[in-house]
C-alpha cells in the first residue's frame, strides 16, 4: 500500500484509521497550533456545508427564520439560569483589550441561550407575536474541553441551533416531534447514519432543561456518538429570562420553550467513522465534493492513440458538467494506479476511465467506490448510466451502514455480565434500572464505575420498552422501572 492510503485496517485499530483519514483525505489540518482548534480544510468543508444545506432547507420549511447573533455573552446573562450556570466553569473569558482590563468581562459563546434570550424578552409582548421559531447557523462556539479530537470533541466545533418559543407546552411537544423527524429525514435518509433516539436520564440532560432527546449511534470502536439533541426547556428560560407575553385571556404568562441542536462536527465525524473503509472516505453522491473523476489510459509511445484518449476525456468532462456533475479530468503526470488510490482515499463516488479499449469500444469503464469492480457503458447513455449508480452507491452506503448497526445490541441482567459484555462487546447493552430521575444518578455512578466509563445512554423514545414483573435494577437489586441502553461514549 502506497504511503498516500491509509496504512492500518479500520477493524483493527479504528483510531489510527480516523486519524489517518481526516489527515489524509485533507477534512481538516491539527498543525494550528492550539490545542482544539483545527482548520477545515476545503474538502472537508464542502461536506459540512451540505450537512448545514441540508438542514437550513428542512427547518425552513417548518417556518423557523434565520438570525445571528455576536459571539460575546455577558457574564450576568450566563448565570440567570442556575442549572445552565454549569457551563460557566468551562467557557472562556475575555478580560483585556490591548493593555488595558475590560471593566466587564464577557464570554465566548458556550451555546446561545444565554445570548439570544434576553433579547427575546424584549422581541415578543403578546400571543399574537407567538409562536416564533428562529435558528443561526454556521456558527462556531466554545468550550474548554480538556480532550480534543477532529469532529469528535473541540474547544471550537461548529454549531447550528433553533430556538422557538410558543404559547403552550403542547406546541412545544409538537416541535420535538417535529426535530426528531429533521434528525430522520437528515441524518439517517441523505447523509445514511443509522440511530437510535433516547430520551436522557434526568441527571444527564441539558443544562436548563426538562428533559432532552438524543439520536445515537454507534462509531465503529463501539462508543456511542451523539449526533444531536433537542430540548423540552419548560419554562425555565422564560422565568430565568423574564420572557412574558399577554395570552388571549389578557392574563401575563411565561413563555415555552425549545432548542435543537444538531451536531455538525458529531455527523461529519459518523459519516467518516460509518462509512469509510480500509481505502479512505466513502460519501453519499450529493455530498461529495467532486462525483465524478475521469482518468486516462495511455502510454507514452503511442502518441496518435493517446491523443484521441485525451481529446475523449475533455470531452465526456465537458458533458457531465453541462449536466450539473461536479466532475474532472484527472490529467496529470501520475500513474493510474496513484489516481485510483488518491481519488479513492478522498472518497470520489465514480470513476470513469477511458484507454485503448474504450476508444475501440465507443464505451467508458465506471468503478463505483463501494464495489471492487468495473463495468462499461456506452458513451451515448452515459447521463442515464450515471443516475442509475449514483442511486446504486447511495443504496449501498445505506444498506452496509444498516447492516452494521442492525444486531449492534446485547441484553443483560447482572452486573457481571455487563462488565464482560463492555470488555468484549463494541455496542449498546439493555440493562434493567431503577430509576431515571435524578433518584437513580447513584446507581449510573456506580454503573460507570464498575464498567470503566460506560454510561446510561437513555430510553428508547418515543416508544419506551416495559420491564417485566421479575426484573430487578442491575445496581441496587430493587424493582426495574426501566430498560436503559448503556455504552462507553465520547
Amino acid at each position: 500500500m502506497k504511503e498516500l492510503g491509509i496504512t492500518v485496517k479500520k477493524q483493527e485499530n479504528f483510531s489510527e484509521w480516523y486519524t489517518q483519514v481526516v489527515q489524509k483525505a485533507e477534512l481538516a489540518d491539527i498543525r494550528l497550533g492550539i490545542q482544539g482548534f483545527i482548520v477545515h480544510k476545503p474538502w472537508g468543508f464542502f461536506i459540512i456545508k451540505k450537512i448545514y444545506e441540508y438542514l437550513e432547507e428542512e427547518i425552513e420549511k417548518q417556518g423557523h427564520s434565520a438570525f445571528l447573533f455576536p459571539v460575546a455573552v455577558k457574564e450576568e446573562n450566563l448565570k440567570k439560569e442556575k442549572q445552565h450556570a454549569g457551563f460557566t466553569p468551562n467557557v472562556f473569558w475575555i478580560t483585556e483589550a490591548g493593555d488595558k482590563k475590560i471593566e466587564e468581562k464577557f464570554a465566548l459563546r458556550p451555546t446561545g441561550e444565554a445570548q439570544i434570550y434576553p433579547m427575546y424578552s424584549l422581541w415578543f409582548r403578546s400571543h399574537k407575536d407567538l409562536p416564533f421559531k428562529g435558528y443561526q447557523s454556521r456558527i462556531s462556539v466554545f468550550r474548554n474541553e480538556m480532550t480534543t479530537r477532529p469532529f469528535l470533541r473541540g474547544r471550537e466545533f461548529l454549531f447550528f441551533e433553533t430556538h422557538n418559543v410558543f404559547n403552550s407546552h403542547n406546541e412545544a411537544e409538537e416541535q420535538i416531534k417535529d426535530d426528531l423527524e429533521t434528525c430522520r429525514k437528515i441524518i439517517y435518509d441523505k447523509i445514511k447514519i443509522p440511530f437510535l433516539y433516547f430520551k436522557r436520564p434526568q441527571w444527564d440532560k441539558f443544562k436548563g432543561a426538562d428533559h432532552t432527546f438524543t439520536p445515537d449511534t454507534l462509531m465503529p470502536d463501539g462508543k456511542r456518538n451523539q449526533l444531536a439533541s433537542t430540548h423540552d426547556l419548560g419554562q425555565n428560560f422564560s422565568k430565568a429570562f423574564n420572557i412574558k407575553i399577554r395570552g388571549k385571556d389578557e392574563k401575563e404568562q411565561f413563555v415555552w420553550q425549545t432548542c435543537f441542536g444538531p451536531g455538525i462536527w458529531r455527523i461529519m465525524a459518523a459519516l467518516i467513522g460509518i462509512h469509510g473503509d480500509d481505502k479512505g472516505l466513502v460519501i453519499p453522491f450529493e455530498m461529495a465534493p467532486l462525483q465524478i473523476v475521469i482518468i486516462p489510459i495511455t502510454f507514452s509511445d503511442k502518441k496518435s492513440e493517446s491523443k484521441k484518449i485525451i481529446d475523449s476525456c475533455v470531452k465526456i468532462e465537458n458533458s457531465l458538467k453541462k449536466l450539473c456533475y461536479r466532475v474532472k479530468f484527472d490529467n496529470s503526470e501520475e500513474t493510474p494506479g496513484f489516481k485510483y488510490h488518491k481519488w479513492e482515499l478522498q472518497g470520489v463516488p465514480i470513476r470513469i476511465e477511458i484507454g485503448p479499449k474504450e476508444i475501440k469500444s465507443k464505451k467508458v469503464s465506471v468503478a463505483l467506490r463501494t464495489e471492487n469492480k468495473k463495468t462499461q457503458i456506452t458513451i451515448s447513455k452515459i447521463d442515464k448510466e450515471i443516475k442509475k449508480l449514483s442511486l446504486k452507491l447511495d443504496k449501498d452506503i445505506k444498506d452496509k451502514a444498516d447492516n452494521y448497526f442492525k444486531n449492534n445490541t446485547r441484553n443483560s441482567n447482572s452486573l457481571d455480565e455487563l462488565k464482560e459484555l463492555v470488555k468484549k462487546y463494541r455496542g449498546f447493552i439493555k440493562v434493567p434500572f431503577c430509576s431515571v430521575d435524578n433518584d437513580g444518578k447513584s446507581c449510573a455512578d456506580i454503573l460507570k464505575i464498575e464498567t470503566d466509563g460506560a454510561d446510561i445512554c437513555g430510553t428508547l423514545y418515543p416508544k419506551e420498552e416495559k420491564t417485566n414483573p421479575n426484573q430487578k435494577c442491575i445496581i441496587c437489586n430493587k424493582k426495574a422501572n426501566h430498560i436503559v441502553y448503556v455504552a462507553k461514549s465520547y
